[in-house]
């Protein structure tokens, strides 16, 4: 079982807190540090200092670590044209010896579209938008050195793109997608996806997803063990009530409905529900970290609950 980090720097977060927390995640023994891709905070926060950008963040901690993945979860396909992501997180991937892993959806906050004067089409357009994002960023990056890659599309049209720079991964850093694992994006995942995750739900519902997943990679043709499945969710750790009942009250969250919605509860209660997602075939899990600061949960986690799985 992978644990990796996750963290929501929309809220209110600065990079140095943020290497911060990454270098508390190399050294923990974690897998992987993950951010979240927004521009505007959600809810009751005032989301200062402001928000970082998410692949700017990116290349730098690549530079600060030297073991953890990094990556998004995820990118929205309407924050960036395809072929500059596609060379961004090529380079990004050169930077970190081989470490990036790419999280693509189709986009949802409409609330941070608009404060920045970012087109939100409906949601069918958005979806289409995506879907030919994923085949111009895996064309550019599998066409063989020395060739082009061209794409005609609804949206995109690619001409004699030299298709470089290439990752240090081959053939491709992993793609991770995610959702409710309907027909369609079932369909794409089957096609385009590494990791397909599912966050903030149920262990239930998250397997549910997961079976119509399943069923759409052997629909397709791809050996059952070439996709890992995921789960995020919020993440509220200590040994006593009291600690149990401090964290959630700086998320703003009622401890029962945390331990019933995500990840709550001593780390023996945590290591327990982790082990009830790993019964539906996750081996990694992103821990939704909302406090940057709260690298003392970290460390508990570390100590307490990854040697229980």
């Amino acid at each position: 079982m992978k644990l990796r980090v996750f963290t929501e720097p929309q809220q209110g977060a600065t990079y140095s807190q943020l290497l911060t927390v990454a270098r508390a995640t190399e050294d923990l023994g974690f897998d992987a540090f993950f951010r979240s891709d927004h521009y505007l905070h959600m809810g009751d926060v005032s989301g200062l200092p402001g928000p970082t950008d998410a692949w700017i963040t990116l290349a730098g901690l690549a530079r600060e670590t030297s073991r953890i993945r990094l990556g998004t979860l995820v990118s929205p396909a309407t924050f960036r044209l395809p072929g500059p992501l596609a060379i961004s997180v090529a380079q990004i991937d050169e930077m970190s010896d081989g470490r990036v892993e790419l999280g693509l959806g189709a986009g949802w906050f409409a609330e941070e579209h608009a404060a920045y004067g970012i087109p939100f089409p409906g949601l069918a357009e958005r979806y289409q938008i995506f879907a030919e994002q994923l085949t111009v960023i895996d064309g550019l990056w599998r066409a063989p050195l020395g060739q082009t890659f061209d794409f005609a599309g609804e949206h995109y049209t690619l001409t004699g793109a030299p298709a470089v720079p290439k990752p240090v991964q081959w053939p491709r850093p992993p793609i991770i997608l995610g959702g409710a694992g309907k027909k369609r994006s079932a369909a794409l995942a089957a096609r385009y996806a590494d990791e397909y995750n599912v966050g903030f739900k149920p262990v239930a519902e998250t397997n549910a997803v997961f079976d119509r997943i399943r069923a759409a990679v052997a629909g397709a043709g791809r050996e059952a063990d070439s996709m890992a499945y995921s789960t995020a969710q919020v993440v509220c750790v200590a040994k006593d009530d009291a600690g149990l009942a401090r964290r959630a009250a700086a998320l703003g969250r009622d401890l029962d409905e945390l331990r019933t919605n995500g990840l709550a509860g001593t780390p023996a209660e945590v290591a327990d529900k982790i082990g009830q997602f790993a019964d539906t075939g996750v081996d990694r899990v992103y821990l939704q970290l909302m406090d940057p600061t709260d690298l003392d949960q970290l460390e508990l986690i570390a100590a307490d609950v990854s040697p229980q799985l």
